[in-house]
């Protein structure tokens, strides 16, 4: 969906909304797939393709003309014009110059969307560009979504759609947050990292070349997808920045996005997706301008995703910091304040408080220190939460067995408290993985490190303040 907002006269604004033209509804989700060169060959694009769409509950059609007998329980069928069924979503599995004769099969078929797996389109020179196109004008006839060229595809976790022929996506788990990358192997590191640390998502997608589908459309489905809290983007380049920030701007759900390119690495970036990495600087300003969240690693993108996604959304960036051992919470104010976020004075009421929790304390102004995770712990954090001045918490404690985590003080404090409430940790992890578990079952924000829980709550605190700016600026736009 693309926007238009026109100002008319000092103070209204209206808002137009346009459709745009992609069946995205029917690629995202669909009720059938064909997987186009379907291969009862292990190690071939078509076999991992088709044995990662069998836990898929919808219909599956193995298509390939050379092939006879069945693939993982499923009839062959010799082109998808022959099959007996309405395919919403259609897996290219065959090689690059053969794509515009299975689109257009696939057009006749009235597929709705089709991933295009294969590299030598607009990233390898004018004979791929001019391959592309013919692709791009097969699509738009028959109002066929493409995602790719030049993808491994994408998977949506919750329905069991592992559209993606790399390996292990089939554990990829169900969660709340969208990856978008330009890069289908980035996309799949970030669904990994996050495989890793026990969050789920609620889609990853690759875009690739970008053929009709690109940052825009998918960013506008995923916005409203009610399934998703926090989408996050890989963005190497696009010929359409302006377009991609309004549509971040405009988007009701979190967007953080990852760009890269500070440096030159735009002829490898060119013959990778057929983005220009370029402008570097002027990517950023935008972001910063239209009030999108930036970070500088795969791994600050998955955090932030966990610190959206789990998270109400901020009112202010003060940050209230609770630490069980000094140093650690010393690094983490340190970098809060660097980042841009703010540690605000606890009001007289809550150090009186704490004073009485724990007199003597080590000390009660922010951030609280209380020297080790004593049973008193998880008063303190709430005590804390509570203070009128705090719009986000940030705990560290470093594991200690006998005491564990004060998940009875935590779970569903955030949702008491209106305001997000981080958790930062480490110790051996053989011997706190149940606690940690116990921790990401609540739905609370953990992270293994307190540089990584400061730089989510930063960003939590960067979010409010951007999400405030957006707000009250208005855009005006000449048409």
């Amino acid at each position: 969906m693309e926007t238009l907002r026109l100002r008319i006269g000092e103070n209204d604004m209206v808002v137009i909304r346009i459709e745009v033209a992609v069946n995205l509804q029917r690629l995202f989700n669909p009720d059938s797939i064909a997987v186009i060169g379907a291969s009862q060959t292990e190690g071939k694009i078509g076999y991992e393709a088709m044995a990662n769409v069998t836990a898929f509950s919808g219909s599956i059609y193995p298509v390939n003309p050379s092939s006879s007998g069945m693939v993982f329980g499923e009839s062959f069928v010799a082109s998808v014009t022959e099959v007996d069924d309405t395919i919403d979503l259609a897996l290219l599995c065959v090689p690059g110059p053969v794509v515009p004769d299975v689109l257009e099969e696939c057009g006749e078929a009235n597929v709705g969307g089709a991933v295009i797996y294969a590299g030598g389109f607009a990233e390898a020179g004018e004979e791929g560009e001019r391959l592309q196109e013919r692709v791009v004008e097969i699509a738009t006839e028959h109002d066929i979504s493409l995602l790719g060229p030049n993808t491994s595809g994408f998977v949506v976790p919750s329905e069991e759609l592992f559209a993606s022929f790399a390996s292990g996506v089939e554990r990829i788990r169900a969660g709340n947050v969208a990856v978008v990358a330009q890069s289908g192997g980035v996309a799949h590191v970030l669904a990994f990292q996050a495989r890793r640390e026990n969050y789920g998502l609620s889609a990853m997608v690759g875009l690739g070349n970008r053929a009709n589908v690109d940052f825009r459309e998918v960013v506008s489905y995923f916005d409203a997808d009610e399934r998703t809290d926090a989408i996050l983007l890989h963005v190497e380049g696009t010929d359409d920045g302006r377009g991609l920030l309004e549509t971040c701007r405009d988007a009701e759900t979190p967007v953080v996005s990852y760009k890269v390119g500070k440096t030159d690495v735009g002829d490898f970036a060119e013959s990778h997706t057929g983005a220009l990495t370029g402008e570097h600087e002027l990517y950023m300003a935008g972001f910063e301008q239209y009030g999108v969240l930036t970070v500088e690693s795969t791994s600050e993108l998955i955090d932030a995703g966990v610190a959206l996604g789990r998270s109400p959304t901020p009112s202010g960036l003060n940050v209230g910091v609770v630490t069980a051992q000094a140093g650690p919470g010393i690094i983490i104010a340190d970098r809060i304040q660097r980042a841009g976020g703010n540690l605000p004075e606890l009001t007289a009421a809550t150090q009186e408080r704490l004073e009485e929790l724990l007199p003597g304390i080590t000390y009660s102004g922010n951030p609280v220190d209380t020297g080790r995770p004593m049973p008193e712990f998880g008063e303190v954090v709430s005590a804390v939460a509570e203070d009128e001045q705090v719009d986000i918490v940030l705990v560290y404690e470093l594991f200690e067995e006998a005491l564990g985590f004060p998940l009875n003080k935590l779970d569903g404090l955030a949702e008491g408290v209106d305001k997000p409430v981080l958790f930062a940790t480490d110790g051996m992890e053989e011997d706190m993985t149940d606690d940690l578990a116990s921790l990401r079952a609540a739905n609370i924000p953990v992270f293994t490190s307190p540089e990584r829980g400061a730089e989510a709550a930063a960003l939590l605190a960067e979010y409010a303040v951007l999400s405030d700016a957006a707000d009250r600026t208005e855009v005006n736009a000449n048409v």
